[in-house]
Formats: C-alpha cells, structure tokens, sequence
C-alpha cells in the first residue's frame, strides 16, 4: 500500500544520536508511513545503524547512499526525489518527535486541503533537559501568514510537514522543493514561498525536539545568513510582481536584519568599526540595535559570551 506519509531523514555522520531519533519515529501512533533515509556518504556507524533499525521498522525505511558528500539542500532534494507520500515531513538525525506528532500533523491537512504546511512546537534541548519552547517565544499564527513568518520564524525543521502538492506548486512540478544555492536559509526558504500561496497550521504541542549541541555553529554564521536574507528579498521581488508596494515592511525588515546580521559578523572578525558603519543608519531604531553597537567597542573574542547573553534575552528585546 502507498504510504500516505513519507519522513525524510538526511544523514551524514549522524550515527551518535541516530538510534534515539530512529526509535522515536517508530513509536508514532500514526503508521502509514514511509522512512526515506538518504545517506550523504557518511564514513561513521550510521549506515549500520540504518540498516539495524531498518530491520525493525516492518519495511518502512528505505536506505539510500549517496557516491558523495553534497550539500544539504542538495541532499534534501535527492531524498524528496524518492518520497512516494502525499505529506512530507523532516526528521533530523539527532531531534525527537513525540509518538502523536505524525497522527496529529496528518488530522490537520485531511481537515482542510488549503493547508500547505503543518508544524508543532518544538522544545529545545541539550539531550538532559528542555531550554525553551519555540512557542513560548514566537506565538505562531493560522492560515495566510506570509508576513507573519517572515517578521518571526516560529518553524523548526524537524517540525515541518508539507503537501506534497504545495511542494510541486513552488517547484514548477518537480520535487526539488530546496533552493540548492543556499547553504544556510534553504529551509526557510521553502517554508516562506509555501506559505506565500498556502495556508499554514500548527498544533499547540512540543510533539517535536530539537537537539542543540555544545559545538553548534549556527550563530557563528552570520555573514551568511546576512548574505541570503538579501538574496531571499531579491528572490521574492522576482517571484511576486508588486513586492515593494504590497510587502513594503518585509523590505525594510530584511534590509534591517541583513545589516544586523553582517554587523556581527564583522565584528566577531575584529573589525568593529566596520561593523558600527553598517548599523549606523539603524542605531536608533530598536535597543537590540543600539546596545550591539555599544557592544561591538569590545574585542571580537567576546562573541561567544556576548551570543549566549543575546539568545537569553526576551525576544521583544531581540526584534
């Protein structure tokens, strides 16, 4: 029988908390689905660890192995490639999900087939205890929220699912819903132009769990994330005739965050003066901008402390 979801897991030297993510996914009370497990060529225990729980899951991993290492987006779209379901859901090699996550997410677009996008709330943890709640953070909102979610991303990856039908429809037909020449925004990316066409929807529970390690990256990048904003605002002027007019405060919004966003970069690399002439023209705009200006007076060694004290404040702060 044709699953009527399929749960895309990417993999590339995921083998330390695979297992943990794998048993989750097979406690869903939901089963009619399909696990596609798209192996990026790791040189860990991961695909032997695939291949065990494989052997456990009543037929419903399909293992596959790239010849090389890709990018992500890329590797994304080699595993949305073999997806045979209806809805389309992430799972991240090291989050969790809660057993009613797929049952619930399902109930959701069966109700109402405007739907292109269904997420839960997501705890974040550490692998002991929960940090936070995206939530609890950014309140999500129901239904046409293009501009809602573009002001604040309340989606995590592993809490995403997706029509299939609505991936086509921002494809072009195919299944390459990921915009390959993004290395840090692909995700966002898809969710933004799904939810310019689509309704979106949420369920009101932390059924997913999404691990931070004491090595993650993410905040070290961004210049990057300065980089795609912008190209994101140029792709949407392209895509939406009358963005400027129609979108005028997401304009200004990304141009602000891009400047915030590259201003920190500049500075973790030493160069504070450069990074306060890039913020200069948004100084008075919030408190977030005028205290990183004040902040960027001291050494760039600070960032590590300075993005712990950030990401701890409230988000009014941070907007």
């Amino acid at each position: 029988m044709k699953p009527l979801v399929s749960v895309i897991m990417n993999c590339f030297n995921g083998a330390r908390h695979l297992r943990e993510a794998l048993e989750s996914l097979l406690l869903q009370s939901y089963e009619n689905f399909e696990i596609i497990f798209w192996d990026n060529a790791s040189t860990d225990e991961s695909p032997d660890v695939a291949r065990t729980m494989g052997g456990q899951s009543r037929g419903r991993l399909r293992y596959f192995r790239g010849q090389s290492t890709v990018p992500l987006g890329r590797a994304r779209n080699l595993a949305l490639a073999e997806a045979r379901g209806e809805y389309l859901a992430f799972l991240d090699c090291d989050d969790l999900w809660r057993p009613q996550k797929l049952e619930k997410q399902t109930a959701l677009f069966e109700a109402n087939p405007r739907v292109g996008l269904v997420c839960t709330d997501t705890e974040i943890f550490d692998g002991k205890r929960v940090l936070k709640r995206l939530f609890a953070e950014a309140p999500p909102a129901r239904g046409n929220v293009f501009a809602a979610l573009m002001e604040r991303q309340w989606i995590s990856m592993s809490s995403a699912a997706l029509r299939r039908e609505a991936v086509m429809a921002v494809s072009r037909g195919t299944m390459a819903a990921f915009d390959e020449s993004f290395n840090v925004c692909e995700e966002a990316d898809i969710f933004y132009r799904i939810a310019h066409d689509r309704e979106l929807d949420f369920v009101d529970e932390p059924l997913t769990l999404w691990r931070v390690h004491a090595g993650n990256t993410t905040f070290r990048k961004f210049g990057q994330f300065a980089d795609e904003t912008l190209r994101i605002l140029e792709k949407h002027r392209r895509l939406y005739p009358g963005y400027d007019t129609e979108h005028a405060g997401l304009v200004a919004l990304l141009t602000r965050r891009a400047a915030f966003q590259k201003a920190v970069s500049l500075w973790r690399e030493g160069r504070g003066g450069q990074a306060r002439a890039v913020i200069a023209p948004w100084r008075k705009f919030s408190r977030k901008h005028a205290l990183f200006w004040w902040a960027s007076y001291l050494p760039g060694a600070c960032f590590d402390l300075a993005a712990r004290v950030y990401f701890a404040l409230p988000a009014g702060l941070r907007r």
